[in-house]
């Protein structure tokens, strides 16, 4: 069958996007956001509103868009697949797919746009500040799990 040939390939793809996508959210969760949150109310606010305007590129869309497609793609195909680790590329999917798009989706863009949307200098940009580094770090600590779950459960099923 044609898609049994074409699951482990894209599988891999599917691995290495979701640990390209773990470890960038690893490195915002133990190196980024503890050093922004060192910074000046102002400053830390006025770097993380130039990183998220600075993501919003072409290579970051292919990972991270791309990633997800693939996944969807694998979560629906896979199980017509005869291949043995045929689960763990369904759950390595799934995890990615919620984990990845659906929480950055659902919860980490709103607060980014709410950050976006405060000028850092003033009282009211202090605040959000404040609140958006425990909450907006919290959900990042949730997808550096989940996408590391689906990087080692894809890479299993591969």
């Amino acid at each position: 069958m044609m898609i049994d040939g074409l699951v482990p390939g894209a599988a891999l793809v599917a691995t290495i996007g979701a640990g390209l996508m773990s470890g960038l959210f690893f490195a915002f969760s133990v190196a980024v956001m503890p050093a922004l949150g060192r910074l000046q109310p102002a400053v830390g606010a006025r770097t993380m509103q130039a990183v998220n305007s600075a993501i919003l590129n072409p290579v970051f869309g292919v990972v991270f868009g791309g990633t997800t497609a693939l996944c969807v793609l694998l979560a629906a195909a896979a199980p017509f697949s005869a291949g043995s680790g045929t689960i763990w590329i369904v759950v390595g999917a799934v995890l990615y797919v919620v984990g990845s798009f659906v929480v950055t989706l659902a919860l980490n863009v709103p607060l980014n746009n709410r950050l976006a949307a405060v000028d850092p200098d003033s009282t009211a940009g202090a605040g959000v500040w404040s609140e958006y580094l425990v909450r907006w770090t919290g959900w990042n600590h949730v997808r550096t799990v989940m996408c590391t779950a689906s990087t080692a459960a894809l890479a299993l099923g591969a």
